[in-house]
Formats: structure tokens, sequence, C-alpha cells
């Protein structure tokens, strides 16, 4: 488990991160969401005793990344993969890492082979795409076959055969019961992979829930009719929030297709279309976060 407890972190006059709690519990995929400067990074390199807290703790199964005597492997990470020396090649860099470790030079082509790499691991690093490293970066975090693993932004620069393999990775690590963070821009992404999400905000949390709990919050189910004698239904449902898209079709919001389709029955409305409204991951998160967007655009063109 990752446990956040009052974390908070300054740099000088900026609150990077502000009293913030939360938990990572293993046996699923958990989202870390924000804006850009909403202090997600921040979080995760303190987590990684990169950066030390003003206040507060953050803990691996009970521990501070400086207390694990081999830390690869307890948790692994790639937080940064532009952090890679470019004049060595990725296996060197690599097997660097694992006799840090302990951890036998074998498991460096074991990993190099999951994530992909194959023969490119004798290349040197500064040849790599950014997808290529992004690879190593996630090979790194996988030497020593920890239980916690931490993902900031992992899919930088991976091709769509590189996003289907690493969302069907993140899955199989929560099968498997480890604990998985992964902070991303990307809500399609994480709407299809996280189990919960954590979403922060100009430092503070606003929402630690599972993603139907989330969407749900949007305010309910919603359905798009459309009907001949739209006017008609809209008063037959009294007091139910009722959106107009035109003339023919309206979208209902709070009620089930199966309620709507009686309503209408009885009122003598043909429904010509009825079908629930599949709400994303994308409009609860601009909704939870609108007003911790620290940089927002004018929304006029030139």
């Amino acid at each position: 488990m990752i446990s956040v407890q009052g974390l908070t972190k300054t740099y000088g006059s900026l609150r990077a991160v502000d009293d913030l709690t939360f938990e990572v519990e293993q046996g699923m995929v958990t989202g870390f969401l924000g804006p850009n400067g909403a202090g997600k990074s921040t979080t995760m390199r303190v987590v990684m005793g990169l950066d030390r807290p003003t206040t507060g703790t953050a803990t691996i199964n009970g521990k501070k990344y400086a207390e694990m005597t081999r830390p690869l492997r307890e948790v692994g990470a790639l937080l940064d993969a532009g952090a890679m020396h470019p004049g060595r090649t990725g296996r060197a860099h690599l097997r660097v890492a694992a006799l840090s470790n302990g951890i036998p030079a074998t498991r460096v082509d074991e990993v190099i082979e999951q994530v992909g790499l194959g023969r490119a691991g004798r290349r040197r690093i500064k040849s790599y795409s950014l997808g290529m490293r992004q690879r190593l970066g996630i090979a790194a975090a996988l030497l020593g076959d920890p239980p916690v693993l931490l993902f900031d932004e992992p899919v930088n620069g991976l091709d769509l055969d590189g996003v289907r393999w690493i969302r069907s990775l993140f899955r199989g690590f929560a099968d498997e019961g480890r604990t998985v963070l992964v902070s991303s821009h990307l809500m399609s992404e994480m709407q299809m992979v996280a189990d919960r999400v954590v979403v922060i905000g100009r430092g503070r949390l606003i929402a630690d829930a599972g993603i139907g709990d989330v969407l749900q919050g949007l305010g309910g189910s919603r359905v798009r009719v459309r009907t001949p004698r739209a006017d008609v239904l809209v008063a037959a449902l009294g007091g139910a929030t009722v959106e107009r898209i035109d003339e023919r079709e309206i979208e209902v919001i709070g009620l089930v297709a199966k309620e709507i389709g009686e309503i209408a029955h009885r009122a003598g409305a043909p429904i010509h279309h009825l079908a629930e409204v599949e709400q994303s991951l994308e409009q609860a998160y601009l909704s939870l976060t609108g007003e911790s967007v620290e940089y927002q655009t004018s929304g006029g063109t030139r």
C-alpha cells in the first residue's frame, strides 16, 4: 500500500502540495489525476524519496523509501524517461540498477524482452525514441519484480500498439495483487484501465473514489430521447431535468431509459430513439477540476 498522510510540500512561497491525504490499495490500478501544476509529480517524487516533505508523510508498506535496503525489490517507478545516461546502452543502464540492488543479471534480459526492446537493448540510449525510453524506464521499474509500482505519464511517446500493451500490463499487475499508481492526462485511457481515481488540484485532494462513483457524481444517468412529440413528453416528465437538443430530441437527467419509456407511453408520445448516454471520465474530470486549473487559455482564436 502507498500511504500519503497530511503531506505538504513548499518551495519558498509556493505550496505545491497542501495537506494531502490518500491511500493506494493493492490489487487495483489507481489513476492519479489533476491539471498541470496540481502537485502530482511532486507527490510522486516525495513518495520515491526524491524530495523531502515539508510536513506529513509518504510511505510504501509502512516504510519511507529511504529506509529500504534494496528498494527496487519493493517498489518500481517510472517518473522521468529522460533521466538516463545517453551514452550507455539500454542493457548497461539496467545492469547498473540490478547490481546496486542485488538483482541477478539474468533478470535484465527478462525485462528487456518483457517490454519489447529485444536487440535494441544493445544500442545506446541516445539513439532511442521517446517511446523506446519509456519502455526502458518501465523495464527498470520491473527489475526487482516489486509489489508496488508508480508511473508518471507512462504512455508518452508510445504508439497505439504500445498504449494497448501498457494497458494490458497495468491490468495484469493489478490482477496479480500488486499496487499500481498511474499519473496520466489521457482520461480515456484512465477510464479503461483504472479501478479508482485520486484527483487533486492546486495541491489539494478533490476526489478519491471508484470510477463508477466519480461518473455517478456528474448527476446521475442521462438518457437521449427522440420523439415527434417532444413538447408532450417534456410536460409529462414533470420536474425532471431536461436539456433540449432540438425540436424532436431531448436529454433527460436523473431518470433511466425504462422510466422514460413508460412515461412516454402513458403520454402518447411515440419514441423513435431511446438510449442511455455513456458518461466519460473526461467529463467528470473537467467538472471536478474546473476551478483548480492554474494555466487557463482565453478560449479565443485569431
